[in-house]
């Protein structure tokens, strides 16, 4: 006999099956750029670069770097503060690379998903089809079964008045005798 808890696993992977059966024939695929550690680093880094996290600690260094660099001590990167422009520069040419690698995975993910949920779509449809069929096969058996019902109910209504009718005789002929 099967435990409580085996029987919550088994319908949760069933269930799990159930979810992911049109993703599966799509699991073997691979971003473009593979899923190495590179790859995976990179479109985390190009993921943070949208976070307020980055645009904020980004917006204090660069207030920081300004300041220091007017009323700071030392002054290491003088007005118009090209080491700054420079780090920047740096900066966005190693992000749009990141940035696009991401999109580039993100691309075929949902590329993947939109396959996978429209072959789901196409399973359901497929199901919805063959219940209307079924649906108007039974229709058709219940019509034929209720014209089937009505004419044995006339025939039993016209036996029964013949069976009246043939008893009123029998009673009428033996009374008359």
């Amino acid at each position: 006999m099967t435990s409580p808890s085996q029987n919550t696993s088994d319908h949760a992977h069933k269930i799990e099956h159930h979810i992911f059966r049109f993703h599966r024939p799509h699991a073997h695929l691979s971003a473009v750029f593979g899923t190495d550690w590179f790859a995976l680093k990179a479109e985390a880094f190009a993921r943070f670069f949208g976070t307020p996290v980055f645009l904020i600690g980004q917006t204090i260094i660069v207030a920081i770097w300004i300041l220091v660099n007017i009323f700071g001590p030392f002054i290491f990167d003088v007005y118009p503060f090209i080491l700054l422009n420079l780090a920047f520069s740096l900066q966005a040419a190693y992000a749009a690379p990141l940035i696009l690698l991401a999109q580039t995975r993100q691309a075929d993910r949902d590329k993947a998903h939109a396959i996978a949920d429209a072959e789901h779509r196409e399973d359901l449809h497929r199901a919805s089809e063959e219940r209307l069929a079924v649906a108007a096969k039974q229709t058709a058996l219940l019509l034929e079964m209720v014209q089937q019902n009505t004419a044995l109910t006339e025939t039993v209504k016209c036996l029964a008045e013949r069976v009246e009718a043939l008893t009123a005789e029998v009673h009428r002929k033996v009374v008359a005798t």
